[in-house]
């Protein structure tokens, strides 16, 4: 009779499995793949390595331990993803939050009237993390989380109903065609800023997440100039735009926003030191 596997065991045939991983830490990452797997928390797992794994389990283990060494994202094999101060949904439909982003709600939270009743749009919401942090922040707003994919606007629902928010809207539209003009106080973003041919696109993950959402044409830039070209008319006069980029775009974006007419031009850098968001704002008497 074949014994099951126990605990130590399995985690050191993840070990071997996952080495070839760049990036990764190959033992955390078995880890919480057994512990997915027997829904057992990191520390118990150290604290029983001796305990035999059930069949089911020990099966679980094995196929999310081949899936995890294919590359395909923990997030994925989870379905959860940390951000802010929430814990959310995320499916191959959607991007993986990263924590850079969060310099978005940063901005928000710091730059815009913390009692005001304002309407806020999450452009390209994804999972719909940027708006349900806003929306848990600061109740008084109404956020309104917008995407093309019908799949990311059902994770975000999702995620919103089970946040409790009821000030999150949700539009199915292609960037800032489901607005009229002057119809919001801030306009935020992370949209696709990767170029077309950056290899990047092709390992680390990157390639089992959605390409719509990361890559932009030839210099990553096609989706925040679309978005650029009319954000100046649908927020209001005195409103502000703020969009995440890449590392390196921050004196090109910097210059586009001033094309279109936003002042007050300025990036903010990410804990990295790298440029990451660029905001602006709609002149106050701009009528």
């Amino acid at each position: 009779m074949i014994m099951a596997a126990t605990i130590g065991h399995a985690v050191a045939q993840g070990i071997a499995r996952l080495g070839h991983l760049p990036d990764v830490d190959p033992r955390l990452e078995a880890e919480l793949l057994l512990g997915l797997a027997a829904q057992l928390t990191r520390a118990e797992l150290m604290a029983w390595p001796e305990r035999r794994l059930s069949e089911p389990v020990e099966g679980n283990f094995r196929v999310l331990l081949e899936r995890r060494a294919g590359g395909e994202p923990f997030a994925y094999l989870s379905g959860r993803q940390a951000f802010w101060s929430l814990e959310v949904e995320v499916t191959p439909a959607t991007l993986i939050p990263r924590p850079e982003t969060e310099l978005l709600v940063e901005l928000a939270l710091e730059t815009l009237p913390r009692d005001a009743r304002l309407r806020v749009a999450d452009l390209g919401t994804g999972s719909g993390v940027v708006a349900a942090a806003l929306a848990g922040e600061r109740r008084q707003w109404q956020l309104v989380a917008t995407d093309r994919c019908p799949a990311a606007l059902a994770v975000a629902g999702r995620n919103f109903a089970a946040l409790g928010l009821g000030n999150v809207a949700l539009v199915r539209g292609d960037w800032l065609a489901p607005f009229a003009p002057a119809s919001c106080d801030a306009l935020i973003g992370n949209p696709p800023y990767v170029r077309d041919d950056d290899p990047h696109l092709t390992r680390g993950g990157l390639d089992r997440e959605p390409r719509q959402a990361l890559a932009a044409g030839p210099d990553g830039l096609d989706a925040i100039r679309a978005i650029l070209a009319g954000a100046r008319s649908v927020v209001r006069p005195g409103g502000l735009v703020a969009l995440e980029h890449g590392y390196d775009q921050g004196e090109i974006v910097r210059a586009l926003f001033a094309t279109v007419g936003l002042t007050r031009v300025g990036t903010r850098c990410d804990l990295a030191g790298l440029e990451r968001v660029t905001c602006g704002w709609r002149p106050a008497g701009d009528g």
